[in-house]
């Protein structure tokens, strides 16, 4: 089969060996699946992974190695991690998978990823895709997910006022998602033509250029992933308020920490999260990702693909298998 896998170099290997399910597992012809910038840090060296890449699809089950067969013939989408499912394992008898020790993390972790023809996946992990969903809009299932843990993990009350810092595609997702729950959100970002995708679907929006930096919302969200960008969330959020880092910052420089002891501000770290919720936001059409996609490749134009995700203007490349 046609597999885009990285090591030590990315490359189209059109002769990669098909998988096989084993017990409780399901092979999964892919019928789309998006760039993250996950992806593209692994070819920088993030995490060490060498294998097939891609973690955001959508596919079609064919083959179910285990006596429930209620998804075979369905289009699906997978939760990208799974765990070790013992006994004793408490994160894997709360489904909490992500955060098992010995977990596998599609295309990310021990577990070859989904820009291929065919993958494999646990039946635990596999959530049916509703009839009025695209496969376009499907294939952001799993970024809507993360998004959608901001309010899994925090009660936000109607009446707080909550800030995303970041217009990239996890502050626009972010954004969209606290909207669609009722949330008084505002988008801050530095690029009108991004932050216009969410302001055309009703999100508040703001030019950081023109924003004024004061103390004065309930809940912030970093989704810059730059050491400035945690800095100006730090000098918007209220005394007694709530940071939430959504991207993860990872820089060398020196940050003065001291505002979240005076202030008492409470930092969330908020990752991945259950699809059930994204898919619902989906089925009732509350978000629309069709703007996001800024080009769709097929599998043999993968490595092109992965140019394309570089440039500053693009947001999602889509790869039809």
């Amino acid at each position: 089969m046609k597999a885009v896998v990285f090591d030590n170099g990315l490359k189209l290997d059109t002769n990669y060996p098909k998988p096989v399910p084993q017990k409780g597992e399901a092979l999964i012809k892919v019928v789309m699946a998006g760039i993250c910038n996950t992806d593209y840090e692994i070819t920088k060296g993030y995490m060490g992974y060498k294998g097939i890449l891609g973690h955001e699809f959508v596919g079609v089950v064919e083959e179910i190695n285990g006596e429930d067969k209620s998804l075979l013939g369905k289009r699906v989408v997978a939760e990208i991690s799974y765990g070790c499912d013992k006994d004793d394992c408490e994160w894997c008898a709360q489904k909490n998978y992500r955060h098992c020790p010995e977990r596998h993390t599609l295309g990310i972790w021990k577990k070859d990823g989904c820009f291929a023809e065919y993958m494999t996946m646990p039946l635990n992990v596999l959530f049916e895709v509703p009839d009025n969903v695209t496969n376009e809009q499907a294939v952001f299932v799993e970024p809507l997910a993360a998004a959608c843990e901001i309010s899994e993990q925090l009660h936000i009350e109607p009446m707080k006022r909550v800030l995303v810092l970041g217009d990239g595609k996890l502050g626009l997702t972010t954004a969209l998602t606290l909207h669609a729950q009722n949330l008084d959100v505002i988008l801050v970002g530095k690029h009108q033509n991004k932050l216009e995708i969410a302001s055309k679907q009703g999100v508040k929006t703001e030019l950081l250029e023109n924003f004024k930096i004061e103390k004065k919302y309930d809940v912030v969200v970093e989704a810059t992933g730059t050491a400035s960008g945690f800095e100006t969330s730090m000098a918007l959020t209220k005394p007694r308020g709530v940071l939430v880092l959504k991207s993860t910052v990872a820089t060398g420089k020196e940050l003065n920490l001291a505002p979240i002891v005076i202030d008492e501000i409470t930092v969330l770290g908020s990752r991945c999260g259950q699809f059930p919720p994204a898919l619902r936001l989906l089925r009732n059409n509350r978000i629309d990702f069709t703007p996001f996609i800024s080009g769709v490749y097929s599998i043999d134009n993968a490595i092109e693909a992965f140019e394309a995700n570089k440039q500053k203007d693009t947001i999602k490349i889509l790869i039809r298998m």
